[in-house]
């Protein structure tokens, strides 16, 4: 791994509801990269809006040192109050070149100031529909975590060390975002376009049981797919009426959702795991490896294959040097 003795502080912005889990993520990666690249690489400056933070007293944004990237770090879904002076304080940051990575609600103020208007940003899902309204400006999304030139988003949660593992790659190299994902024994490193898992009864509400039963019909039927007129029998409605559900509440058709269902595990065996196309093709429902390879091309633009073979896949961006999506089988 390449050793460069330049430093790079970091600012540790912690809002009032800060999750410790987002931050415990954070330090502990930047710190045993400094243990790897045995310097201090990373020097970690803890900062706070007014002063206190969960950790107790820190430094006010005010009077903290300039840093050359800031985190700011909330929790999953408690927003902030608008504070004015604290979001002057961000846009002139940016004017200076501070990167920024925002994690869970440490979006909100970045929103607040106008630095998302026209971007690709994302948050929890259980908030987005709320923030679609209140910022109609920004472009959320479903995914666990979003670059820009000069700024990253994250859902927070587990995407945390998603969000970590992708930056620190970029930092410096893959190697080092492979050491980290084996040392904290992280399964896989999932990259940007990975789409945040939204329960079902989230999105519908429960007043929906027989769709609920019909998707989980589809999802413990992958390999064996239900036809249409089966899936309608077992849950005990009309073809036409389960349709209806269908197209009303999740905007598709019986056909076109089981397919996807079956694509989106195709896709995570084919990243996941070292079994064949083939297999992947049977355990996903398609009949033949043609038919398979023909229908995942159609859906995600590349075919089987080439889906298996991008163990890394890298991004330009006009600030970040190269801003590195990982996505790598560790198994």
């Amino acid at each position: 791994m390449p050793k460069s003795q330049t430093s790079h502080t970091v600012g540790l912005l912690l809002l009032p509801h800060t999750s410790l889990s987002h931050y415990g993520q954070i330090a502990e990666l930047l710190l045993h990269t400094n243990r790897v690249l045995e310097y201090a690489k990373y020097r970690l400056q803890l900062i706070s809006v007014g002063g206190e933070c969960v950790l107790g007293r820190a430094t006010t944004y005010l009077d903290s040192e300039g840093v050359d990237t800031l985190f700011i770090i909330g929790d999953l879904i408690t927003p902030n109050e608008a504070d004015s002076m604290f979001e002057r304080w961000l846009v002139q940051q940016t004017k200076m070149g501070v990167k920024m990575l925002a994690i869970g609600t440490g979006i909100h103020p970045l929103a607040n100031a106008g630095l998302l208007n026209g971007k690709r940003s994302c948050c929890h899902w259980s908030s987005i529909e709320k923030l679609r309204q209140t910022f109609p400006e920004v472009l959320w999304s479903h995914q666990l975590f979003e670059q820009d030139a000069q700024l990253m988003t994250c859902a927070g949660g587990a995407s945390t060390t998603d969000l970590m593992l992708a930056w620190l790659a970029q930092q410096q190299d893959l190697d080092m975002a492979v050491h980290l994902s084996e040392w904290f024994l992280v399964e896989r490193m999932r990259p940007k376009d990975t789409q945040q898992r939204i329960p079902l009864k989230a999105r519908i509400g429960t007043s929906q049981p027989k769709l609920i039963e019909a998707v989980t019909l589809m999802e413990t039927n992958i390999e064996e797919p239900l036809s249409p007129d089966d899936l309608a029998y077992h849950v005990g409605l009309s073809r036409r009426h389960l349709e209806r559900l269908f197209k009303k509440h999740l905007d598709s058709v019986p056909s076109r959702f089981y397919l996807q269902l079956r694509l989106d595990k195709a896709r995570q065996m084919l990243r996941d795991t070292d079994r064949s196309i083939v297999e992947v093709g049977m355990a996903c429902g398609f009949s033949s490896a043609s038919h398979f390879s023909t229908t995942y091309r159609t859906h995600f633009n590349v075919t089987p294959r080439q889906e298996r073979g991008r163990a890394t896949h890298v991004e330009s961006a006009p600030s970040w040097n190269h801003s590195v999506v990982i996505q790598r089988r560790l198994d």
